[in-house]
């Protein structure tokens, strides 16, 4: 993921349009494979340093709608406003629209070949793994911040992903209250470990 942002003048609307284009058009593979996609041409590009990427991120989870489609128009309003928000949607959703009109048309003449089974059955794994690799490449960073910010945070970050993890995996409640919920305790927690750490009394001289 990006460290640093450069700022890049000569990226016009059309080159930010067709970049969107060409990360529309690799979206093989679901939500997974685009949000890799979008990763990879923040880092290519500079659109938005390593904090600003997992915050609009965690932005997207607050609120209703398509979270690749929140981060899209995100990226795109950070770059060139409100035309290189519309311009970044467009991109990424006009080759996927084309292309799932056309396997549509033709996806009932096709479905029982046996290649078309096979990568039917290939496709899933694959997310997958890529669901796993971009979750761990999103981990490191948050979990170097906690590090450093001392055992209690990095403890309570571990803490506040795996209640998070389990809460999502048995279905126990519905994911924004998960984000509610997770968010409530995490200011309370985050408070009492600011207010537990030692300050420095400053003697005046005398």
């Amino acid at each position: 993921m990006c460290t640093k942002r450069f700022p890049d003048q000569s990226q016009n609307l059309f080159v930010l349009f067709y970049r969107w284009v060409l990360i529309g058009i690799q979206s093989f593979g679901g939500g997974t494979a685009t949000f890799f996609l979008i990763n990879q041409a923040c880092i290519k590009y500079n659109w938005l340093t390593e904090e600003e990427f997992l915050n609009a991120w965690a932005l997207a989870q607050l609120t209703p709608g398509i979270n690749l489609i929140k981060l899209t128009v995100f990226i795109g309003k950070r770059r060139h406003n409100w035309s290189g928000a519309v311009m970044s949607l467009a991109g990424l959703l006009l080759p996927s629209a084309l292309i799932t009109l056309l396997m549509t048309a033709f996806y009932s003449q096709i479905q029982s070949m046996p290649g078309v089974k096979a990568v039917m059955h290939g496709i899933l794994p694959a997310t997958i793994g890529m669901a796993l690799a971009m979750t761990i490449r999103m981990l490191s960073p948050i979990l170097k911040i906690a590090i450093k910010e001392g055992r209690r945070r990095f403890g309570i970050q571990i803490g506040l992903l795996m209640i998070s993890a389990i809460a999502m995996a048995t279905e126990l409640v519905s994911p924004v209250l998960i984000m509610l919920l997770i968010g409530a305790v995490s200011i309370l927690l985050f408070q009492l470990t600011d207010e537990s750490k030692p300050h420095m009394k400053v003697t005046e001289p005398g």
